[in-house]
């Protein structure tokens, strides 16, 4: 055990430290010293154990830095945690590239959003709740991303599960955000055990869960041992390969907790809770855990050829779907969130190809666009008294101008427009499949090539979309609303009414959002180092991580500049093509997106999730729960309660009643019973000798 790596245990263990801070004493200081200075104080107690955390890992970077490169990595063991034989699962994190990347984004990107929440949520009542569950959500995220082995990664992945469904449901008092909670819960735990038969797996076919050889693991390491321990099953056509079953399973656990299709629906519905919450899932924590984890296990997804074929499809069917979803959105909350799930879809798309490494880029520069995409819109609604139907929008550029400039930073990051962020990764995406021709055939990659380059027209279309409603279109559409008496609802917030008047939000909201413009905007292209306009550069996030996620045994074919400058070009070309497009379409209002409009056609499709989400409701939802009631009535009611619960009793009782007359009391009485006894039993033993 290497100990200079052991403050790694500061990074989970300080957010931890903040949990129990605002859990233990939140209330009671609020109560103490008032809602203001409580409020600011609890704000500050729950930023700083972020903040420390990313310091913590800024050392742990130059650490893993100073590695030699072929063994980039660290365990730090803090006991054994399970030992059943054979199963030894001791409590150990990873320091390693990959680790330290996700380190940096959960506590980077997520202590800014710390700070956001500080002023959003300033006027809330539940103010030590809401940061009680937002520090747990980050110490489980730590710890998913730093396990070492299955056993603890799904600890830290259930947890951040638990905290999801916390946080969506937060102003629970409304049924419909329990009910969004609730089904973000139900659809995860679908996935989930998906990844606990993996687990299973992994553990019957290789006798251990650790990722990474410690002494205190027994020196076992599931992926360096991977290539031999699966190389009997290699060409095995049986069901019950493992090669095959490994990184199937896994994958069923990242779509879920990924929101990947067919279990993507949980995610738009998760908008129910307060935007720094979706700001938190969307970029730093939940969603990206999939992704991680199929990039973390890389090795068993590259020894089958078909699964990596099945996650690059189901990436680019997500990515497709979700983009076209998003033109039927009126919430400014849902369109980001469709734009979530199709941006995931690419994630997934990268690493079925094998671009592991560039799959985690898309990642960071992700979490950089994607929370200040959402904590701009989350700066919108707070203008615009809490509304978040767009229709209700227009020329709020003229009066938000910070957020405005902000927001055009985000839209054009994920519409792909160089320099941005965006378009580095997502670039460096569609160029990987458009060379995986070597792993499917050329048939196939240049199929999932015009999705992925189709996803990406569209999402510069419905992005624009969004700002042209939300900023640009001169109509200030707030003013036609009918008027209304000024009353608090549930949260303490005034209805939107014709004489409101937007105004920026305050310092600590909009520095955040002013901060990750600045990484949307220079992120990609430092990270990158140059790519390949400067190709004597070397790519930095693809060197540093790639210890961690370097493909031997997949690949890609291996470009030419001009080949990329090409690609690159025609990436520009069709982001340029759907902004144009979409400012062609909505420039003038078209009549479906007025007030009190009824929206038909395609777009109406579109909102419905083309069908998708109703189906599921009638399928499983509806007809389940009838079903349960039949099981209820039939089973449950008829058969267990009537007949086990109720009717062995029963029987008994009235059993006991009938012979009850015989217990009258009486010597006499027993002693003929005996007498008949021993008649009838000497009898039996005559007869029986006679017989015989």
């Amino acid at each position: 055990m290497n100990d200079s790596f052991a403050i790694v245990w500061w990074v989970p263990g300080l957010a931890l430290l903040g949990f129990l801070f605002q859990a233990m004493l939140g209330k009671w200081l609020v109560d103490r010293l008032g809602a203001a200075l409580g409020k600011r104080l609890l704000g500050t107690m729950a930023v700083l154990p972020i903040a420390a955390g990313f310091v913590i890992s800024v050392i742990l970077l130059q650490k893993v830095l100073a590695l030699p490169e072929t063994a980039k990595y660290a365990v730090q063991t803090l006991f054994t945690w399970i030992d059943v034989h054979p199963l030894l699962v001791p409590f150990e994190v990873l320091v390693d590239p990959l680790s330290v990347v996700m380190c940096l984004v959960v506590t980077g990107v997520g202590g800014l959003i710390h700070v956001y929440a500080t002023g959003y949520m300033a006027d809330d009542d539940d103010y030590p709740r809401f940061f009680t569950y937002f520090n747990l959500f980050i110490a489980f995220m730590l710890v998913l991303v730093l396990a070492n082995n299955l056993v603890l990664m799904f600890v830290g992945w259930e947890g951040v599960g638990l905290c999801s469904y916390l946080l969506i449901g937060f102003w629970y008092r409304d049924v419909f955000n329990a009910k969004c909670g609730n089904k973000a819960f139900i659809v995860n735990r679908v996935g989930d055990w998906g990844f606990m038969l993996g687990i299973f797996l992994v553990f019957v076919v290789f006798g251990s869960v650790s990722l990474y050889a410690s002494p205190e693991n027994g020196g076992r390491s599931i992926l360096q041992e991977a290539p031999d321990v699966l190389a009997q099953f290699f060409g095995d056509p049986s069901l019950g390969n493992p090669v095959f079953w490994i990184p199937i399973l896994l994958f069923i656990g990242a779509m879920g907790k990924s929101a990947q299709g067919p279990l993507y629906l949980w995610l738009p519905d998760a908008m129910a809770g307060p935007t720094p919450v979706s700001a938190l899932i969307h970029a730093a924590t939940m969603v990206t855990a999939g992704v991680y984890m199929v990039s973390r296990c890389h090795v068993l997804f590259e020894l089958s050829t078909e699964a990596m074929l099945l996650v690059a499809v189901v990436g680019a069917f997500t990515a497709l779907f979700a983009a076209t979803v998003a033109f039927g959105q009126f919430d400014i909350k849902k369109v980001l969130a469709y734009s979530t799930v199709s941006q995931l879809g690419y994630m997934f798309l990268a690493c079925g190809v094998g671009a592991f490494a560039t799959g985690m880029f898309h990642v960071v520069t992700h979490a950089f666009f994607k929370a200040l995409l959402f904590l701009g819109s989350g700066a919108v609604i707070m203008a615009m008294a809490h509304e978040q139907d767009m229709r209700k929008f227009g020329n709020l550029r003229k009066y938000l101008p910070i957020t405005y400039a902000c927001m055009v930073c985000g839209w054009l990051a994920i519409s792909g427009i160089p320099p941005l962020a965006g378009f580095w990764s997502k670039d460096e995406i569609l160029a990987k499949v458009f060379g995986a021709g070597g792993m499917f055939g050329d048939n196939a990659a240049w199929a999932l090539y015009a999705i992925g380059l189709g996803t990406a027209v569209l999402t510069a279309s419905y992005m624009t979309r969004m700002m042209w409603m939300t900023f640009v279109q001169k109509d200030e559409r707030w003013r036609k609303l009918p008027e209304t008496h000024h009353h608090d609802d549930a949260h303490s917030h005034h209805e939107l009414d014709p004489h409101h008047t937007p105004k920026e939000p305050y310092l600590c909201v909009w520095v955040p959002v002013a901060v990750l413009a600045l990484l949307s905007v220079v992120g990609g292209i430092v990270l990158a180092g140059g790519g390949f306009i400067l190709p004597a550069f070397p790519h930095y996030f693809e060197v540093f991580t790639h210890f961690s996620v370097a493909t031997e045994i997949a690949h890609t074919a291996h470009l030419s500049v001009p080949l990329e400058w090409l690609l690159a070009g025609v990436s520009v070309l069709g982001a340029v093509v759907g902004i144009a497009w979409s400012i062609r379409s909505y420039r003038v209002q078209p009549q479906d997106q007025e007030l009190g409009v009824e929206v038909e056609g395609w777009r109406a499709k579109a909102f419905a999730q083309w069908g998708y989400d109703g189906m599921i409701t009638r399928t499983f939802v509806d007809q389940g729960g009838r079903f349960a009631v039949v099981l209820w009535r039939w089973f449950d009611a008829g058969l267990i309660d009537k007949v086990f619960v109720n009717g062995i009793p029963k029987l008994i009782e009235t059993v006991g009643h009938a012979i009850r007359p015989l217990q009258t009391g009486y010597v006499r009485g027993y002693a003929a019973a005996m007498l008949f006894g021993v008649v009838v039993i000497i009898g039996w033993v005559f007869l029986s000798a006679v017989a015989r």
